[in-house]
């Protein structure tokens, strides 16, 4: 098989070949992709309280499936269904919360930063602790051409818009929002042979779910620029910029910048990406607001076309 890290993977598995690492790098790449990834995210955090006097540091952790995959719906334009699934870790005891009589902090879908606590939540030192368990899901349907933009070799620009939905299904209060909410969602990736560049925004409008949880009115802007060293090493970031409008005025945006380097390599016939950024707050929320993030990423991925029911 010839090396061309932009060769059609699902060409390649046709031809019952094993897709190179670099194919899958340049799959994984793509947000629009037909790919299947299992994302383990850790975040170490330092925490900037105004409910207590030190700042302080807090690991959060997300266990992240994505299953994405494109179905045809004309000659030209495809459903892009995006599928996410976590496990999250936040640094709050539940049961404490509910001893206290303390409303759950909101927490917006994955990816979109630490929790907001509501008026009158009691200080993170009395309820500190550990939640685990499953997260809220959502459902993301974005329509996009099957061709992309050409603009040269190996130079591509995708583009789609559609609509978030998300699911209350989170096993704690404090791992979902409690709601049923959704919203306008639009992407554009530019896909080059060195640089990625590109933005996924999502918006979410609770419009059901528990009445006595706080109201969901998000706004998610994914940024990501990443600049391949080589097929297989990149440099850059995807930071999340988040806007809650249901927070009080000085705790509605979180915008950071990052840095860091990505490496993905085969174990086995499995490839694995891993990823290791730090980011820094241009502006965090007054109350509880994380200065500085380090972030650590494993990512196996697969062909979506791999999985039965995703062809």
């Amino acid at each position: 098989m010839r090396e061309d890290v932009y060769a059609d993977v699902g060409t390649v598995l046709a031809a019952g070949c094993q897709p190179t690492t670099a194919q899958m790098a340049r799959l994984m790449d793509n947000p629009l992709g037909n790919v299947a990834m299992w994302i383990n995210q850790l975040d170490v955090i330092p925490l900037t309280n105004d409910a207590v006097d030190p700042d302080r540091s807090e690991v959060y952790t997300n266990y992240m499936g994505i299953l994405q995959f494109p179905k045809g719906i004309t000659e030209n334009w495809n459903i892009i269904s995006r599928i996410v699934y976590n496990i999250p870790s936040v640094p709050l005891d539940q049961d404490e919360i509910d001893r206290l009589g303390a409303i759950a902090p909101t927490i917006p879908p994955p990816g979109m930063g630490p929790p907001s606590p509501p008026p009158g939540v009691q200080p993170i030192d009395i309820i500190g602790g550990r939640t685990s368990g499953f997260g809220d899901m959502i459902y993301l349907g974005l329509l996009s051409p099957k061709e992309g933009i050409k603009h040269g070799e190996g130079q591509t620009s995708v583009y789609g818009f559609g609509v978030g939905q998300t699911f209350p299904s989170a096993s704690d209060d404090l791992l979902g929002s409690g709601k049923w909410s959704a919203g306008p969602s639009a992407l554009y990736a530019y896909l080059g042979q060195k640089w990625k560049l590109g933005a996924l925004l999502q918006t979410y409008f609770s419009y059901a779910g528990d009445s006595a949880r706080n109201d969901v009115t998000t706004m998610n802007l994914q940024l990501f620029y990443y600049y391949s060293v080589t097929p297989t090493i990149s440099i850059g970031a995807g930071p999340n910029i988040i806007a809650d409008f249901e927070a009080d005025d000085g705790d509605q945006w979180t915008v950071p910048l990052g840095i860091g380097v990505g490496y993905t390599m085969n174990i086995g016939k499995i490839p694995f990406r891993f990823m290791l950024e730090y980011y820094g707050s241009v502006h965090r929320p007054d109350t509880i607001g994380n200065t500085h993030d380090l972030r650590f990423i494993v990512i196996p991925a697969v062909p979506a076309g791999l999985i039965p029911f995703l062809r």
